[in-house]
């Protein structure tokens, strides 16, 4: 029972404690892991790095932020055009952090969110057998390019956010009994990228400075363009895998170890449709093999379609042992044939929803819950 559904990570919920009752506590016999809903600034998944750590940078320059509301600030973009960019500042050779296991916020967040799931799980809100969940993006993920539209500064940004990230994940196993931890890294740009749909963008300069009205909103820097050809699917892997080879061996073996693989949110679901699944399926195949320790899931979403096309690609999925859970929790009214045609070509998995709902308002919680029990029910 308790390996039917995953929750991938964020609820729109106020607290940590609202989570685990709304949703801990009728789902949590399914459940191998709870996460505790990535709640208030997390909500909106990788905006809170940029906002939180990055503007705050002394070796960062903010080039662009999101548009404001009625002329007060607004922290989050309202869609895929109204991005955090940033620049690397001229003379800096390695952007480093200090604080670590502190600065970037998640073992500060797990350690607080933690106690609370502790609490409710011996008062018997939560059932006993559930791990605590933490959901991290990758440093891809967290650093895209299009928040950095001078290619090179990602060189010199990226080493120092992976360390960064290491000290968080090595306070949280400091902090956090092994067989009561669940670590998952979420991957949206990785996915992207692996289709080709992240540009990667030349080591061009960025223009000096950039036209516009400056104000409440910095003007936003232009993008380059890559050159055709200049990003192809084959580096892709090599290009993501990297980070797992760095990240998850340093994650004890007794703590268990999650992969989200996503097609996005941002601007609405899905941001971007592959036709099939072939380059996800490739993607987590290197990963778990990159890992350097047992993996425990791996999380594919699945778009709302019935073209068996779309399958077929799991047919090639070498999990290792890993629990399988597929994304086709949504559309409930299509729900049975989007499972039936994956179980042709992968016959046993989990089930999830697509991503987690940080994005979606409140008012469609109960339904979200409501779809999650249908599924286990179903899949019973």
């Amino acid at each position: 029972m308790s390996e039917q559904l995953l929750l991938v990570g964020s609820i729109p919920l106020d607290t940590t404690k609202e989570v685990f009752e709304t949703f801990g506590a009728p789902l949590g016999r399914f459940l191998a892991a709870m996460p505790d809903g990535e709640v208030g600034p997390r909500s909106h998944w990788i905006s809170r790095i940029h906002y939180q750590v990055l503007a705050a940078h002394p070796e960062l320059e903010v080039l662009a932020r999101p548009r404001p509301d009625n002329g007060i600030e607004r922290l989050n973009p309202h869609d895929n055009s109204d991005r955090w960019q940033f620049k690397v500042r001229d003379g800096v050779e390695r952007v480093r952090f200090g604080d670590p296991g502190w600065r970037l916020g998640f073992a500060r967040d797990a350690l607080n969110s933690y106690f609370v799931f502790q609490t409710l799980r011996e008062k018997g809100v939560l059932p006993s057998h559930l791990r605590f969940q933490v959901s991290m993006p990758m440093v891809n993920s967290a650093l895209p390019p299009r928040v950095f539209p001078v290619m090179s500064d990602l060189d010199r940004i990226k080493p120092g956010f992976e360390s960064a990230l290491r000290a968080e994940v090595a306070k949280i196993v400091e902090k956090i009994p092994a067989h009561d931890l669940a670590i998952q890294w979420d991957c949206a740009t990785e996915v992207q990228d692996a289709y080709g749909a992240i540009p990667q963008l030349p080591q061009a300069a960025l223009a000096s400075e950039a036209s516009g009205q400056r104000g409440d909103s910095i003007a936003r820097a232009p993008v380059t363009r890559p050159e055709a050809g200049s990003s192809t699917r084959e580096a892709a892997i090599e290009r993501n895998v990297a980070q797992v080879r760095n990240l998850s061996p340093q994650i004890p073996e007794g703590v268990a170890l999650g992969y989200h693989f996503c097609f996005g949110t941002l601007g609405g679901w899905p941001r971007f449709q592959p036709e099939t699944l072939s380059e996800t399926v490739k993607l987590a195949n290197a990963f778990v093999e990159a890992s350097g320790r047992r993996v425990d899931w791996i999380h594919i979403p699945l778009l709302d379609t019935t073209d068996e096309a779309f399958f077929a690609p799991l047919k090639g999925l070498e999990p290792r042992g890993a629990r399988v859970y597929l994304g086709a929790i949504h559309n409930m009214e299509r729900f049975a044939q989007r499972v039936a045609l994956a179980r042709k070509y992968f016959p046993d998995f989990g089930l999830a929803a697509y991503c987690g709902f940080g994005r979606s308002p409140v008012s469609a919680l109960p339904g979200i819950l409501d779809e999650h029990l249908q599924a286990a029910a179903l899949a019973g």
